[in-house]
């Protein structure tokens, strides 16, 4: 089985050059598959894009890398999409040439995740919350290249300066939420993980 790490917040590039940042994994917790990648695309407006996995060729610490140009990056489809709905506000309109005020329906601007039905998105820094309580947060998940499952949650634990990555085999994952993994350990058997120093930038 070949795996990779899916780092969040790390720089994505396209077969042309550099095309912007990873913020989240789209994550099915049904299957515990992961099946896109977030990229905040480098050029303005900076539209997040959903990127299917299978784009993925490969990825290290600190960097995706992509097997579409910028150009096909900036044609996949916004993850945050933007419609217009009615308030149920009305506003008063009148004036001094006016003999009475009339009524105009207020329509408001309403951001949505376009997130496909019965999938997650996971920000990097989520919590993971052992079965007595909270014991990190969120650095990557692992995943088998050839199925898109998770294989492996990287946790990060401890103070700042002071920081180790946890790796939890996808066996001890009780259930995975937008702000929260919940394990099926506790946090002695958390502590009895395997432990290795962070070592990005």
């Amino acid at each position: 089985m070949v795996t990779m790490d899916i780092p969040v917040e790390a720089k994505v590039d396209c077969v042309d050059g550099p095309g912007g940042e990873s913020t989240r994994v789209i994550v099915n917790p049904t299957t515990n598959k992961v099946t896109h990648v977030v990229v905040r695309e480098r050029r303005d407006p900076h539209t997040e894009r959903l990127v299917p996995l299978r784009f993925v060729v490969e990825t290290t610490d600190d960097l995706i890398r992509l097997r579409c140009t910028r150009h096909e990056l900036s044609e996949m489809g916004a993850f945050i999409q933007t419609e217009f709905v009615r308030s149920g506000i009305e506003e008063y309109v009148g004036g001094e040439y006016m003999m009475w005020p009339f009524v105009v329906l207020k329509w408001v601007e309403v951001e949505h995740e376009s997130i496909p039905p019965g999938e997650l998105g996971v920000r990097r820094g989520a919590r993971v919350r052992a079965t007595d309580g909270n014991v990190g947060r969120v650095d990557e998940f692992v995943v088998d290249t050839a199925s898109g499952h998770i294989t492996h949650l990287v946790l990060r634990e401890g103070l700042p300066w002071d920081q180790e990555e946890v790796t939890i085999p996808i066996t001890e994952i009780d259930r995975i939420e937008e702000k929260t993994v919940h394990l099926k350990l506790d946090k002695d058997g958390v502590e009895a993980l395997p432990a290795v120093p962070v070592r990005r930038g």
